[in-house]
């Protein structure tokens, strides 16, 4: 299925600058493989060392947040919206 994928600024640098990516695959396992083939290193910085979802990275597939569907095996259907979502944390 083709998806398309939104880079955080953080990033951007491993997508050449581009905000918004082409993405393939009907999971999001599938799409972040694949992303991670076309932009070497930006898989790293989704994904920890034992190839779940950083704490502190959100993903929406459409307005779906992964931790609450199917996590890396949520469908990505033809067309859909992924987002990648660093979380920001601050306070006084």
């Amino acid at each position: 299925m083709s998806v398309s994928v939104r880079i955080p600024t953080i990033l951007r640098t491993y997508t050449g600058g581009a905000a918004e990516v082409a993405g393939e695959g009907a999971t999001l396992r599938d799409v972040l493989a694949k992303l991670d083939a076309d932009y070497p290193g930006i898989g790293a910085r989704i994904l920890d060392e034992s190839g779940k979802i950083r704490r502190f990275v959100n993903v929406y597939v459409g307005d779906e947040d992964v931790r609450f569907a199917d996590g890396l095996d949520t469908a990505t259907p033809d067309g859909v919206q992924v987002s990648v979502i660093p979380a920001v944390a601050g306070g006084c």
